[in-house]
């Protein structure tokens, strides 16, 4: 049979089930005692193994076969979990995933697990108790081998970094073996290249170097915009040094390195792969070579079936459809929406009923499907969500510190094109909200708060906004570290420090390589981070609001659009060219007369606003409008714009009306131009700007 048809059902499946198995892992390991979870565990294993074995991905069949050996023991209570066993099991969730993402990508789903395997023998023999430090041994070595392995969030910030235009290098430091002082030595490296730019990565870890934990060597992935050579003498200059090899890294190199690492790293298990690779053939289970070529649904459509009726009903009444599917349906509707437009002007013209009558109509029916297409399109942040607490479990455990993660509103919808762009600002918050947020035990113990950390993520709509919340028990942020730490780097003067609000203060959090950390971690202090949130946010619509209490912890609020296709906008025009602004920026419209206009010096136009001063923009100006000029007004219209707590007024000449817009992209010349977000077709063909508030009030 030709299974290139269900490849794409496969893939769809088996990441449902590696979540499904994520989850529940999670679940069991805080407790550990519930088989019933082990069992619904155990079926998800099971389902995916002989979905793997018919597709034919033997390496993927094969390791989930060793998974569910030993979730049947446990099952079965002849083996109680521990730490190494949920270890274990996480790694080969991890490799399945893997294997998973390559098979994605083309590939064949093969990786090397042996080690992985022997270990799942291992605890199905017993032995793992006996070998336990021997094992340990092995993983420390595994862990030093496979140090320099990037993880999502640093390949995230190299790749970010090189397309704004800087280098990435990959040093490596190589001591002399006389060298007495090996920690001073790296110390004064580190030293040389915080001068020149911002450290994403050492290995071994910084909290290692600084404790004398390594050989002779180190490695470190550094952003910088200084040129190679430059580097390579400043770094030199330290002496005790053996060698110091800089290589500068492209897009590529980035992308590929862990699989290259991995490459490196393979012939040294090479002895142990010999020794159980015949374990592993035996153990292999066998495929289904007359399997029908529905199975790979049937096997999941089994299991569901001891399940209660009412699910089996709605999964019944579901299926997958292609995103692209989806967005080709958006732009023939925005199209249909700009047809529509154009249909009204025609029947208003020329008055006759019956035509208008079935325009009329038309709008009704548009825009029921404009709402059921947009729904369609709408996504739980479940689907964003749901990667998190696997992660802040292995983030804790790497800082060694007990953090309770409670996730709310994870059915909160969202349009998918939103969706698709916040995960990484979500990581970068939370990895802080865990590492600068909330205290080691020692800490909390000492200042009488509960060993576990409380770390929230909620999600909830309001109005035409998704809000996005993460709070945490920890520190809080010192008003007066962050203000010193900003005058010394220069981002704000001594005069205007005292001035400023907390809220303001909060917001330099966001500055480029700014950071408080006391000292570099492989997780945070580098200043790379928050202003990649920021920038990514602002690029969706949305602004980011800073609430904390010193002491107390801190919350992170994110305000984001509903939806980015279709906007509801104020048109107005500037002369003989039409304008659209979105109404989510508006707070209010009004007329402003030219005696009312303060000018500061420099020439900026400011007017009385309920009870303070703002700025008066002039767009004619800053768009260099030939046919109008509001410098020339006795009386200008006004469009009062916000962004957070900021709040200007837009010159404009006259008002037009609100209307639901089509947002289109500029292209790839126009893409950059200041102040303007995108552009729509109006219903007479003509093509008007769309305004973006959060560019002019920066």
């Amino acid at each position: 049979m030709d299974l290139n048809q269900y490849l794409s059902m496969f893939i769809d499946e088996a990441n449902d089930h590696l979540q499904a198995l994520n989850e529940h892992m999670l679940e069991l390991e805080s407790q550990p005692d519930d088989v019933s979870i082990v069992q619904v565990i155990f079926r998800s294993a099971h389902t995916l193994k002989g979905m793997s074995a018919t597709m034919g991905f033997e390496d993927l069949a094969s390791l989930t076969h060793q998974m569910e050996n030993v979730l049947d023991m446990v099952r079965n209570h002849q083996l109680s979990m521990d730490d190494f066993i949920f270890d274990t099991l996480f790694r080969s969730l991890d490799a399945l995933e893997a294997m998973v993402g390559d098979i994605t990508n083309g590939g064949e789903g093969k990786a090397d697990v042996t080690e992985i395997v022997a270990s799942l023998q291992s605890i199905v023999s017993g032995d793992y108790k006996k070998e336990k430090s021997a094992d340990e041994s092995a993983s420390e070595q595994e862990t030093s081998a496979q140090s320099e392995s990037l993880d999502e969030f640093q390949r995230s910030i190299l790749e970010q970094s090189l397309e704004a235009g800087m280098h990435v290098y990959h040093i490596r430091v190589e001591l002399r073996e006389d060298c007495v002082l090996k920690a001073a030595r790296a110390y004064m490296v580190f030293q040389v290249l915080s001068q020149y730019g911002e450290v994403v990565k050492s290995a071994p870890p910084a909290q290692d170097i600084e404790q004398d934990k390594f050989d002779s060597g180190f490695s470190i992935f550094f952003v910088s915009q200084t040129e190679l050579e430059q580097l390579k003498h400043e770094v030199g200059q330290v002496s005790e040094l053996e060698s110091v090899e800089i290589k500068d890294m492209t897009l590529e190199d980035v992308r590929q390195w862990n699989q290259r690492a991995d490459e490196v790293h393979t012939s040294a298990k090479e002895t142990a792969a010999t020794a159980v690779k015949p374990a592993v053939e035996q153990d292999k289970p066998k495929s289904a070579p007359t399997a029908s070529p529905a199975s790979t649904t049937q096997a999941a459509a089994k299991k569901s079936s001891a399940s209660p009726a009412p699910n089996k009903a709605v999964q019944n009444r579901t299926i997958r459809v292609d995103i692209e599917r989806l967005d080709v349906l958006m732009n023939l509707l925005s199209e249909m929406l700009i047809d529509r437009v154009r249909l009204e002007q025609l029947a208003g013209e020329l008055k006759q009923h019956d035509l208008t009558e079935t325009v009329e109509h038309l709008v009704r029916v548009s825009s029921d499907l404009q709402n059921i297409v947009l729904k369609m399109r709408m996504v739980p942040v479940d689907v964003v969500f749901s990667r998190f607490p696997r992660m802040v479990r292995d983030l804790a455990k790497s800082l060694d510190k007990k953090v309770d993660f409670i996730i709310t509103g994870a059915d909160t919808e969202m349009d998918r094109t939103v969706i698709d762009e916040i995960g990484d600002p979500l990581v970068h918050l939370l990895r802080n909200a865990v590492d600068h947020g909330v205290e080691s035990i020692e800490e909390r113990i000492a200042k009488g708060k509960s060993e576990t950390g409380t770390v929230q993520l909620r999600a909830y709509q309001s109005g035409n906004h998704v809000f996005i919340e993460i709070e945490e028990d920890g520190h809080g942020i010192d008003r007066d570290k962050i203000l010193s730490k900003a005058m010394k780097n220069g981002i704000v003067s001594p005069d205007k420090a005292a001035s400023l609000s907390d809220e303001q203060v909060y917001q330099l959090l966001f500055a480029s390589g700014f950071s408080t950390a006391d000292k570099v971690s492989d997780v945070s202090g580098r200043g790379v981070g928050l202003d990649v949130v920021k920038s990514k946010i602002a690029s969706l619509g949305g602004h980011v609001i800073v609430e904390s209490k010193l002491g107390q912890g801190t919350t992170f609020i994110v305000q984001l659009p509903l939806t980015l296709s279709i906007l509801s906008a104020m048109l107005f025009t500037l002369g003989t060219e039409k304008y659209a602004i979105p109404l989510t920026s508006i707070v209010e419209t009004g007329l402003v007369q030219k005696d009312d206009i303060r000018r500061l010096h420099g020439g900026i136009r400011m007017i009385d606003y309920r009870d303070s001063v703002i700025p008066l923009l002039s767009l004619s100006a800053l768009f260099d409008c030939a046919s109008y000029s509001d410098m020339d007004e006795d009386e200008i219209e006004i469009i009062i714009i916000r962004k957070g707590e900021r709040l200007a007024a837009l010159a404009v000449d006259d008002f037009v009306g609100q209307n639901e817009i089509v947002l289109k992209p500029l292209g790839n010349y126009l893409k950059n131009t200041p102040g303007i977000s995108g552009a729509t077709i109006l219903g007479d063909g003509q093509v008007a700007l769309i305004i973006d508030p959060n560019a002019l009030l920066k």
